[in-house]
């Protein structure tokens, strides 16, 4: 099995990311809110909790007065309800909206992978693209609607936690906080680092995924080959890849985690011995000694979920690049479609369309339509011939304008106008690919596709039509399951069912490419049979190596 050349994403600018995670916040700034709402609302409740741990050690302890212990007390137990009820609502607002969010961004880029323009995605592996998708995705997502908001709150608590500290002994709280910068200052020297260990790890995943994707789609190819345990042995290679790279980024990671933690415990340290000092002086009581190590907690916490939020930060961003590229793909432009009166006709004059390598090298171009001229009138059944490699499936795709000529053009015309191809016009096309193109479902739903409208009686026309009457004879019928790629079906069934599905749709031009591949001699006589017979004034472009069709088509286009 060849191997697949990946696309190495390129570092974007800072500005540039951050511009679109905006964009992103702003379309989940509900979530968002909401999050962040509750998360200072917690802040708060910790704060008055540690005031009312400090007013009932000194109440205890006589060393406040006018106080009730029991009203303390009882305003502590309704702080702890109050908690326990945010944390409630946290959780239904992460698993309610977070999924909600998460569709959304899957949604968008899924829809923008399928109006992209058709060549779009040459240079990206499946398997990288349905990692970015979900993944990727995922990792953006969690960032806007939970890790934002938790970052405001960290700050709220950090400078609510300061403040507090700052009025009880503003010597102490200096003291902390000086402290920390120089720790965080040190760690910063990793982030670049991390940055582009965390980008190779992503990379490593996506060819993790598409190795193991493309190796289950193929694997009656690689059980008759007998390569199971070179597929393993590769696969192997590349977790060992991925397996280092996440050693290293784990290294750094861990160094400077190793510095902030000397700085956290040496701000505890110090502010316990600076406390017993305190103490032993008769300078605070001991609701303030223990209202000072909570206080500390929630400085010190704070500042570590800062540094947490580092290899946060840098994965996001990683993410938001490979997220960004797909988008950066440029959409098709879908104009209205134009009016026109069938029967209608394709004409194509001096065309040319040369494939262009996508793997970034040097190769030329490598040309598979030059100066083609020819009028595929109204109402004809074409066939088109060649051997392999002139160009008959690029023909198809100039016509369906998934690709556009170089030079020349290809129009579609009736008999008062011509217009150019588009992917407007292609609602004027219906068209039969190569091999066996069944969705999972059922029978049914994969001629739905065809016509959503469609009744069952047109189902069954449309299938007695492609010599497919074998469904209706099925436990099921129409309501028969298909795995995929049309699992528990024959390829000659498949493709008989692909073909049904696209007469459903009701168009003037069929184009039909090697659509009867897995047929034999005599059922693909009998469908192109029925299918000539009953086109009803429709132009019909067969694609076939077998000289069999020509005695049921009206013109041949020989190609090569």
């Amino acid at each position: 099995m060849p191997r697949h050349r990946y696309h190495i994403p390129y570092t974007k600018p800072t500005r540039a990311i951050i511009r679109w995670i905006w964009g992103e916040l702003r379309d989940n700034r509900r979530q968002a809110l909401l999050n962040m709402v509750l998360g200072v609302a917690m802040v708060l409740l910790d704060l008055v909790f540690v005031w009312g741990t400090k007013l009932a050690i000194d109440t205890a302890t006589g060393q406040a007065h006018g106080a009730s212990l029991a009203v303390v007390s009882a305003l502590l137990v309704a702080i702890i309800l109050c908690q326990i009820a945010i944390g409630f609502a946290s959780k239904w607002v992460h698993a309610l909206l977070g999924v909600k969010a998460l569709n959304g961004m899957q949604r968008k880029v899924f829809g923008h992978m399928m109006q992209s323009e058709w060549n779009g995605l040459d240079r990206y592996h499946t398997g990288d693209v349905l990692n970015r998708i979900e993944k990727d995705a995922t990792q953006v997502i969690n960032f806007v609607t939970e890790s934002l908001p938790s970052l405001v709150t960290v700050v709220v608590q950090f400078c609510g936690a300061f403040i507090f500290l700052f009025l009880m002994d503003h010597m102490l709280a200096l003291a902390i906080v000086i402290l920390l910068p120089t720790f965080i200052l040190i760690s910063k020297m990793y982030i670049r680092k991390m940055r582009s260990l965390s980008r190779e790890v992503r990379q490593s995943d996506s060819r993790i995924q598409s190795l193991v994707q493309e190796s289950i789609q193929h694997r009656t190819v690689i059980k008759t080959l007998q390569r199971t345990e070179s597929l393993l042995s590769r696969l192997y290679l590349v977790q060992e890849t991925m397996r280092n790279q996440v050693k290293s980024r784990t290294k750094y990671s861990a160094v400077s985690s190793t510095i902030m933690n000397i700085g956290f415990a040496t701000g505890y340290l110090f502010t316990f011995i600076w406390g017993t000092y305190r103490l032993e002086a008769g300078a605070i009581t001991y609701g303030a000694l223990m209202a000072f190590i909570q206080l500390v907690g929630q400085i010190q916490g704070p500042a570590r979920s800062l540094t947490s939020y580092i290899p946060v930060f840098i994965n996001t961003f990683t993410s938001a690049e490979r997220v960004m590229e797909l988008e950066e793909i440029p959409r098709e432009t879908v104009d209205q479609t134009p009016e026109l009166t069938a029967p209608l006709g394709l004409r194509l004059s001096d065309v040319s369309y040369s494939y262009r390598p996508t793997d970034g090298g040097d190769s030329a171009p490598t040309t598979v339509v030059s100066h083609l001229s020819y009028d595929f009138q109204p109402g004809t059944v074409t066939a088109v011939m060649g051997p392999t490699g002139v160009g008959k499936t690029t023909l198809i795709r100039l016509m369906l304008a998934l690709v556009h000529p170089e030079a020349g053009h290809v129009n579609l015309y009736d008999a008062t106008r011509s217009v150019e191809v588009s992917p407007a016009t292609r609602a004027y096309f219906a068209y039969v690919p190569q091999g066996n193109t069944l969705l999972s479902g059922t029978i049914r739903d994969n001629l739905l596709l065809g016509d959503p409208k469609a009744t069952e009686e047109q189902m069954k026309q449309a299938l007695q039509m492609a010599a497919a009457d074998f469904v209706t004879e099925l436990p099921q019928g129409l309501d028969t399951l298909c795995g995929e790629q049309g699992y528990g079906l024959s390829e000659g069934q498949a493709q008989r069912i692909c073909i049904a599905r696209t007469l459903l749709r009701p168009c003037p031009i069929l184009l039909l490419d090697e659509a009867t591949s897995a047929l034999d001699i005599t059922t693909e006589q009998q469908v192109l049979q029925r299918i000539a017979a009953q086109s009803d004034g429709k132009t019909v472009i067969v694609i076939s190596h077998r000289e069999a069709i020509l005695d049921y088509t009206t013109h041949i286009l020989r190609l090569g």
